[in-house]
């Protein structure tokens, strides 16, 4: 098992006001994504769960695209992971921080 956290400042708070959102189910060999709306509007930090070893540089780079593409300041994420591809944790990243804006 392998735990790896990632911090970023954003320019922005994530639009919207939904206090936390789930997205995707860890029992699907997929992945389960927590949002939080916890941390400062500047700030948003990624907590990844997985099995699988030795991808913390393919994480990161998944993580920092996502950050970019959706400025998700202010969010908390929990990422539990069940050996997800890097399209599948993008897709439930940006579905998850939709929710939120909704």
């Amino acid at each position: 098992m392998e735990s790896l956290t990632f911090r970023h400042t954003t320019k922005k708070p994530l639009p919207g006001a939904k206090p936390q959102a789930i997205t995707g189910v860890v029992a699907s060999g997929n992945l389960e994504v927590l949002l939080e709306r916890v941390l400062p509007p500047d700030a948003c930090e990624v907590a990844i769960e997985t099995p699988i070893t030795g991808y913390g540089p393919v994480w990161e780079a998944v993580v920092a695209d996502f950050v970019a593409r959706a400025e998700p300041g202010g969010i908390r994420i929990s990422i539990n992971d069940g050996g997800a591809r890097p399209d599948t944790v993008s897709l439930r990243l940006l579905q998850g921080a939709r929710l939120m804006e909704g």
